[in-house]
């Protein structure tokens, strides 16, 4: 499953560069998360580090993109040969 931001977000910055998957950005209003590069972390850490991190509790699951495990590995797996260097 992907995460998702909560308009209760506070716009703090700490998420952001927190995210392995460099899938937090800034949106219009409040940050926001890609559900494209979002693997809840799986392949770097135990538990998502922009939850860990926030502190309004504003990062729930994102129903609309629900993923097992295996999905999310594949995910991970797919986001790290897109970002290795042309020749490797």
């Amino acid at each position: 499953m992907a995460l998702i931001i909560t308009d209760e977000c506070i716009n703090c910055d700490v998420c952001e560069p927190e995210c392995p998957n460099e899938a937090i950005y800034l949106g219009p209003e409040i940050y926001e998360i890609d559900p494209h590069k979002c693997t809840e972390c799986v392949g770097h850490f135990d538990e998502p580090q922009c939850v860990q991190v926030c502190p309004v509790a504003c990062i729930p699951v994102n129903p609309a993109f629900v993923e097992d495990q295996e999905t999310l590995w594949q995910k991970y797996r797919r986001l790290q040969i897109s970002v290795k260097p042309a020749g490797q």
